[in-house]
């Protein structure tokens, strides 16, 4: 049975509140701000907290299940992150107070650049942008302002492979670039001869992600770097998928110039519903002087200060060629100190059994369920994700999304579906470090059983979900009659 509107739920007369008569005089309003009739639900307050409480019982969620989305890395949120982020010296800032007032949230912005500087090998850190998408716009707009600065203005081209995350080319035709597309070879690597056919003394960069949508680690990577640097220009790397780097490898030491981190994905930041993201920009040497400000230091001279807690003082400054602000104030504070608690909570040995038991949970599922998805990269070793079809030659009706929607029947929130493009009928699955060995097992089971029920009785799959709170939506209609918000009879118009 579907939930009723809130609307439905309504009596006349029915109050959900009662309000205390004014202290203060009362005011008519203009007649032009007032309207004949608000048609809002009259309801009580208990039913308003059950009908939101039966709704938030029908979501999925990653505190009751899994949630294996390739490329999102929807991984548990520690509560202990939270914890920190709400402490009330820091959840009561406000952006405009004087640095002096605010020392300690500086320390934490000045140690957590310090730390993803370390964790991937850069010289500097910005943590103003608000998302990976954002992050990747002010790396580029960094390489951008970099070929300029030395008179290199002809640099107009961004080479991207075509197994990158979508937004890499969205983002570098923001700034301004002409996109090309790089094909992958039968490895799933970047292919090398097309590389070398478009480098030349237009090329900006290579937007490269490492490892790739396809779960692969690029091979060559370190060759393809001296070829895009013989060439004079930029390697940037999408640090979307760096929750399987952590502690093992060191992009900036690998060859890259500039790299974005995504904070939800790598470091259990809140992720989805469109709440605030974090995508700190990190870059080489020779870039550090173009990164967006403000960004904290230690005070000159300062660190020599013990002063009145033992620590130096804070300040913010702007890089001498910054390309500005990307946005206002420092960055979305919450999120960092949320990333800067889960760094320390974890130490070195931490992180790196992070990407370990990601890579080994990735690799676990696709060993277990390779003999029945194909997968196009089967005879390598993944790293966090890997990218399964969803097809099968005896049951040639039922497609990725079947599979995808029958997953709901078994409590698991499919994989993330149709992406990398360059793969057909793609189920793109990252189980992320935190699962335990049963709770994968149950999903695979739930796989390979769906696999057998598409042979045997496809009519199930193909009309699946048969016991979510609805049943397969019209997603073309919806995508193109938008709903926001729900729709009752307009008042009548104020006359004069």
């Amino acid at each position: 049975m579907t939930e009723p509107l809130i609307y439905d739920l309504s009596v006349p007369g029915r109050k959900g509140a009662v309000l205390p008569e004014p202290d203060v005089p009362h005011y008519d309003l203009p007649a032009e701000l007032l309207r004949d009739s608000l048609p809002l639900p009259e309801v009580s307050q208990i039913d308003v907290t059950r009908h939101f409480t039966r709704l938030s019982q029908m979501n999925m969620a990653i505190d009751t299940n899994l949630y294996p989305l390739g490329s999102c890395t929807m991984k548990y949120n520690p509560r202990i992150n939270e914890d920190v982020a709400r402490l009330a010296g820091f959840a009561n800032l406000h952006p405009l107070q004087d640095a002096a007032t605010v020392q300690g949230a500086m320390y934490l912005m000045y140690q957590l650049q310090s730390f993803l500087a370390e964790i991937a090998g850069f010289a500097a850190v910005s943590l103003q942008p608000a998302a990976g998408a954002h992050g990747e716009l002010t790396g580029i707009l960094i390489m951008r302002a970099y070929h300029r600065d030395r008179g290199d203005g002809k640099r107009t081209k961004m080479l991207i492979p075509d197994s990158a995350h979508g937004t890499n080319p969205a983002s570098s035709a923001m700034a301004g670039l002409q996109v090309v597309q790089l094909p992958s070879d039968a490895r799933g690597n970047v292919d090398l001869a097309a590389l070398r056919a478009h480098l030349d003394d237009t090329v900006c960069g290579l937007m490269i992600t490492n490892p790739n949508t396809l779960g692969m680690f690029e091979e060559h990577i370190e060759e393809v770097a001296k070829l895009v640097h013989d060439a004079g220009g930029l390697l940037y790397g999408d640090g979307a998928n760096m929750n399987a780097l952590l502690g093992i490898a060191k992009p900036g030491e690998i060859g890259f110039d500039v790299m974005h981190y995504n904070l939800h994905k790598t470091f259990s930041t809140p992720h989805g519903g469109g709440g605030p993201g974090s995508g700190p920009v990190a870059v080489a040497e020779r870039l550090k002087d173009f990164l967006p400000g403000p960004i904290v230091r230690v005070q000159p001279g300062s660190e020599l200060d013990d002063g009145e807690n033992g620590l130096p003082l804070y300040e913010w400054f702007q890089p001498a060629k910054s390309i500005g602000r990307m946005r206002a104030f420092a960055g979305n504070f919450g999120m960092l100190a949320r990333a800067y608690a889960y760094i320390r909570i974890h130490g070195e040995a931490g992180l790196r059994a992070v990407s370990q038991n990601a890579v080994l949970n990735a690799n676990y599922v696709q060993a277990r369920i390779k003999h029945i998805y194909p997968i196009p990269q089967g005879d390598r070793h993944c790293m966090h994700e890997f990218v399964a079809q969803g097809r099968f030659e005896d049951a040639p009706g039922v497609r990725a999304l079947d599979i995808s929607k029958r997953l709901m029947d078994y409590h698991f929130h499919p994989p993330t579906n149709y992406f990398p493009l360059i793969v057909p009928e793609a189920l793109m699955i990252e189980p992320t470090e935190t699962e335990s060995k049963q709770t994968l097992d149950q999903f695979v089971d739930a796989l390979l059983a769906i696999a057998a029920e598409a042979k045997d009785s496809p009519g199930i799959v193909k009309d699946a979900p048969h016991t979510a709170p609805l049943r397969r939506l019209d997603e073309v209609r919806a995508a193109r009659e938008l709903v926001l918000c729900c729709t009752f009879e307009p008042a009548a118009p104020v006359e004069g």
